[in-house]
């Protein structure tokens, strides 16, 4: 399941499969928490990139690929443009771009963790809310389920 879940993210697919409920057709009473399950399932789509694995993330490979870019560079500055004299500097801003890219790397993981324990805490909300409209006979699970890929993508 978490694989297809990352395969759907990589390719920009949602896998939230639920539209919003509309306000104005749904009694009064259950107003308030329609509305929150609208902000919750909002708040899902908005963070929904970032609560798979950092690992397996496009975050890490844009990183690992801007790195292997100034590698390169470093090596033809050095070797093609004949900077014997520059190579220490220039290998000392390669290792400085290592460290910035790690530090770059370590405040997005937080962010991934961060936003994969909120989207885990407010799936379990919604979720709860969800059912509880449901029981009180004011929406119907079948109704909000998302069936159509235009309305889905």
């Amino acid at each position: 399941m978490r694989e297809y879940m990352q395969t759907n993210i990589e390719y920009n697919l949602s896998n939230i499969h639920l539209k919003n409920i509309d306000i104005d057709s749904i009694n009064a009473s259950a107003k308030a928490k329609a509305q929150k399950i609208n902000e919750n399932l909002d708040t899902m789509r908005k963070i929904e990139k970032y609560t798979l694995d950092f690992e397996h993330s496009s975050t890490l490979v844009l990183i690992f690929s801007l790195e292997f870019f100034i590698l390169f560079s470093v090596q033809y500055f050095i070797v093609l443009l004949s900077l014997k004299e520059w190579q220490w500097w220039i290998y000392a801003f390669f290792s400085l771009s290592i460290v910035g890219a790690w530090w770059y790397a370590k405040k997005q993981k937080k962010k991934y963790e961060i936003n994969s324990a909120k989207y885990n805490k407010l799936y379990k909300e919604t979720l709860k809310l969800i059912e509880e409209l449901e029981e009180e006979g004011h929406i119907s699970k079948k109704e909000i389920y998302i069936d159509e890929s235009d309305e889905h993508i």
